[in-house]
Parts: structure tokens; C-alpha cells; sequence
């Protein structure tokens, strides 16, 4: 799926591949049990966005700066999990970053995404693992939202004191 990106972002939110439901929606984190869009709710105060379509969750984003888009550009997996992933193909960040100039942070929705981790703090950008917003992970939804919280500000003082 293409990035929600735009020149006004600056935090990207990386995950690993498109679930199955995803990829059928044709929208990020589909599947009604992922959590994502209820733990941006929460961090950006925008109680709209779980309940909200594709097209205005996009506005509401890039309205806070925030990116979204996977590590894999392509990958052979069966079912919807991270472990089965082969065979990936990354996708192009040079691009990105060509589209997002005032990119400064980027959180990995999970360990699988943070395999790219690296390749972004050799650009200069602060990095953070995230616990992954799937139902997969079984960590309750307040622990998830604490450890995001953490991170998102942990995030926001670290691109404050580097300028």
C-alpha cells in the first residue's frame, strides 16, 4: 500500500506488512481486533479516528505531522502473522525521505518493522520500538497505550534537544 506521507510529516510510524484484512480494505490496520488507530487516539487526542474512514483518518495524520507506511514492500506469508513473513522486499526510503523533509522520528509498530531500525538512525533520525498494536501481541491495551505514551514523548525530547 502507498505511505500516508506528505512534506509536513515528521514522525513515521513503521509497521512490518499489511494484514490480509488490510490489503482486502485497501486501508492500514483494518482488522477490527488491531489496536492501532484507538492508541493514536489516545496519544494524539483524536477520539475520531477509530471510528473514522480511510480517507479522514489520512487528513487527521498528516493534520498532526504523522506518517504511516511498512518496512515490506512485498513478502510471501501465510495467514496475517510477522513470523511468516519470506521472501521480503523493503520498501524504498530514499523516497521518503525525499517526500517527508522534515521527517525526524520514526516508531516500529512492533520487533518485525524494527528490523529496519537501523537503516533509519543512519540517516539521523531517532528511532523507537514499539509494542506491536496487533492482537497477536496479548499485552493488555493499557500497557500498549503506556509504552506508546512513553515513546511518543521519549521521541518528542529527543528531536527537541538534537534541533
Amino acid at each position: 500500500m502507498p505511505p500516508i506521507v506528505d512534506a509536513g510529516v515528521e514522525t513515521l510510524i513503521l509497521g512490518s506488512f499489511p494484514s490480509p484484512a488490510s490489503l482486502a480494505a485497501g486501508s492500514y490496520y483494518a482488522h477490527p481486533q488491531n489496536q492501532f488507530w484507538r492508541l493514536l487516539a489516545a496519544i494524539l487526542d483524536a477520539p475520531q479516528l477509530p471510528g473514522a474512514d480511510m480517507a479522514e483518518r489520512r487528513c487527521l495524520l498528516l493534520e498532526h505531522g504523522v506518517g504511516v507506511w511498512d518496512l515490506y514492500r512485498h513478502c510471501r506469508r501465510e495467514g496475517a502473522l510477522d513470523a511468516a513473513i519470506q521472501d521480503s522486499e523493503r520498501n524504498d526510503f530514499h523516497s521518503l525521505l525525499n517526500a517527508a523533509p522534515r521527517l525526524r522520528r520514526v516508531l516500529f509498530n512492533g520487533r518485525t518493522a524494527a528490523r529496519g531500525e537501523k537503516w533509519f538512525r543512519d540517516q539521523g533520525l531517532f528511532t523507537a520500538v514499539l509494542p506491536s498494536s496487533s492482537p497477536a501481541l496479548t499485552l493488555a491495551f493499557v500497557l500498549k497505550l503506556e509504552r506508546w505514551q512513553a515513546a511518543w514523548s521519549e521521541s518528542a525530547d529527543a528531536v527537541r534537544v538534537r534541533g
